[in-house]
């Protein structure tokens, strides 16, 4: 508690809190997720209701669901390996679909959205867990996978934006952030639909 303390008060008089703080490693180990990024997500929601913030965007991962990528046709994707796939016809993976994290680091996120559910039942707090993609500081592919999961850096601000200026009366969702990439897997409707946004860039610019 010492440590809520100690950050209330740059909760206050905000209307919305961006909460990016986590150990970014997903193969970071359970000392590192407990005490980095458990208390720190527990921080921030318990902060912003103590604070009456109006929203808290939660950055979560695609790690989540990231075990899904072990089967077919995902696991060809991300290993570049295109032959005999249709990429008009690839099964997105929504955040109807039942979580696979894969890794402690998923863990922890899911957690964070679990408690992001919670907190918008019980306390009415507007939450927005956004499963973020492959966001590097090179700002383009790296290794196959990237040409299906990349989130450029113009990408993210939009989607940002867009979870900031939702409607009020969204009251609690879970969205894919992810650029407009032709060979991506996880769908964005939901995020098109409600939170209106729309990603400018693909990863192909970078073949």
């Amino acid at each position: 508690m010492r440590k809520l303390r100690s950050v209330l008060g740059d909760f206050a008089n905000q209307g919305a809190v961006i909460d990016l703080a986590a150990d970014s490693d997903p193969t970071a180990g359970w000392s590192s997720i407990y005490g980095n990024n458990l208390l720190a997500t527990y921080n921030a929601f318990e902060a912003s209701r103590r604070a009456d913030v109006r929203r808290v965007i939660f950055a979560s991962s695609n790690h989540v669901t990231g075990l899904y990528e072990w089967d077919r046709p995902y696991d060809a994707i991300v290993a570049g390996r295109y032959e005999g796939l249709d990429q008009t016809n690839i099964p997105l993976l929504t955040s109807d679909a039942p979580i696979r994290p894969d890794g402690l680091y998923a863990v922890g996120k899911a957690f964070g959205e679990a408690l992001g559910r919670f907190y918008a039942e019980e306390y009415g707090l507007s939450v927005i867990c956004l499963r973020i993609g492959t966001v590097n500081a090179a700002d383009r592919p790296r290794i196959p996978r990237h040409f299906a999961t990349l989130l450029t850096h113009k990408d993210l601000v939009r989607l940002v934006r867009c979870a900031i200026q939702a409607p009020d009366d969204l009251a609690y969702g879970i969205f894919y952030g992810v650029s407009n990439n032709a060979w991506r897997f996880w769908g964005l409707d939901d995020a098109r639909e409600s939170l209106g946004y729309v990603p400018e860039d693909d990863a192909e610019l970078w073949r």
